[in-house]
């Protein structure tokens, strides 16, 4: 299990800069080169999740947004476009701990993550609106999945916030827990998570990732190769040896 901190409270875990896109970059791909990795947990320090951009560096065109027309729209590839997709292809199951505020690009990157838990004290907004640009990190694509397009529209066009309870009552979080407990619920569902056998986990997630946007047909043929290697790994062997015998498995990811 691998636990990941924004860790920018002075600026509310804002991401405005390369080197802020980099680190969770550089974090994915370690945690899929290290197979052991079984459940990631994304959560911020401080009193938010993440306040999206840098209003500051908005209004001084620092960072990201430096430059012309042309190296604006190329910032955005090499920046935010390059951390959500790194964060949202991610081998390992990943768990968002939403612990305050997630706006703008923040409510978009625990679109990004595959479950979303929340304090009682988060709250979310799709508001790019409000501050006159669009989603630039790929929130249009990621926030209908999530809740449906009827509700992201009306999100994303309000720019309105949303506490937590609302959020679940539309499916953006699973679940709304108390604020002092967040982390010790995220973390008892990454060892759930975790109990499983690893490598399954990571084929299992490809599937649900690759069935938001290919045929029937074509799942079902990548299923059936998935299958074909899982059933020749050692950890398959050893779940079934376990269930027969009525033991507790011990998986190895071999």
């Amino acid at each position: 299990m691998v636990t990941l901190t924004l860790n920018a409270p002075e600026r509310r875990n804002a991401i405005s800069t390369f080197a802020d896109c980099d680190a969770v970059v550089d974090a994915c791909h370690r945690i899929n080169r290290d197979r052991s990795v079984r459940a990631v947990i994304l959560t911020g320090e401080g009193t938010a999740f993440c306040a999206g951009g840098d209003l500051k560096a908005m209004r001084d065109r620092r960072g990201i947004i430096e430059g012309s027309h042309a190296d604006l729209r190329e910032n955005y590839r090499r920046g935010v476009q390059r951390m959500a997709q790194a964060l949202y292809e991610c081998d390992a199951p990943t768990i968002a701990a939403v612990n305050g505020p997630a706006i703008g690009l923040g409510l978009d990157v625990t679109c990004m993550c595959d479950i979303r838990i929340a304090s009682e004290k988060a709250s979310f907004a799709e508001s790019f609106v409000k501050v006159g640009i669009v989603p630039g990190d790929g929130g249009a694509w990621l926030l209908p999945r999530v809740v449906g397009m009827s509700v992201a529209c009306e999100m994303s066009f309000t720019g309105d916030m949303l506490d937590a309870q609302a959020a679940q009552a539309v499916r953006l979080v699973s679940r709304v827990v108390p604020h002092e407990g967040l982390m010790q619920a995220a973390r008892d569902l990454a060892g759930r998570i975790a109990t499983n056998p690893p490598e399954v986990l990571r084929m299992t997630k490809r599937l649900l990732r690759e069935s938001e946007h290919v045929r029937l047909s074509t799942l079902l043929e990548m299923s059936a190769a998935y299958q074909a290697l899982a059933h020749s790994t050692e950890d398959h062997k050893e779940a079934v040896s376990a269930l027969l015998e009525k033991r507790k498995p011990s998986f190895t990811g071999r």
